[in-house]
């Protein structure tokens, strides 16, 4: 699946390039995106019972005239191949490469507390000069995170929950004390 949702990110990204769009391109992107990922969105794309032509009706009348053709063209195609499956993951891989291309990167904060907006600055100026680029961060809140923040941004993974501490310092005890 990740095969053919790269290939189809990545057509869409030469098109977007060859059209001078980057930018109306993401911004579309993510709204499409955002827009057909709740699960009744996708319970619709995804019925059995719903033709291809009703889902193209169904695009046509929810982005004509507010998204670029490129990116509704990619709709049509999708589900005139039956293939609704890779349209969200498509997206989600067309944004990634434009975010890279414009050298952006989006940082997912997992925290049990919410942060105010001083602190998210703080947080995206810190990330920002670890990874040389604009770092925008997204944050979820899961209260049964302790003590610290797990963040991946740009392939690495930072885990600085009190947990993992815990867990290090056991697995480094065990090790001093096996000696």
């Amino acid at each position: 699946m990740e095969k053919l949702s790269a290939l189809y990110a990545s057509a869409l990204f030469e098109l977007a390039l060859e059209r001078s769009a980057i930018d109306d391109f993401l911004d579309q992107a993510i709204a499409i995106r955002d827009t057909l990922s709740s699960d009744e969105c996708l319970r619709v794309l995804m019925h059995p019972h719903v033709s291809a032509a009703q889902k193209h009706d169904l695009f046509a009348k929810a982005f004509s005239g507010h998204i670029h053709d490129d990116l509704l063209g990619f709709l049509f195609l999708i589900s005139g191949k039956n293939r609704e499956r890779f349209l969200i993951p498509a997206l989600t891989a067309l944004i990634d490469l434009i975010e890279r291309h414009n050298k952006k990167v989006t940082a997912k904060v997992l925290s049990a507390v919410t942060y105010d907006e001083k602190q998210i600055t703080a947080l995206e100026s810190i990330l920002s000069v670890k990874t040389r680029k604009s770092v925008d961060v997204s944050l979820k809140v899961d209260p049964s995170v302790i003590g610290g923040p797990h963040i991946y941004v740009d392939g690495c993974y930072l885990d600085w929950t009190v947990k993992k501490r815990i867990r290090d310092l056991t697995v480094h005890m065990k090790e001093g004390c096996s000696v």
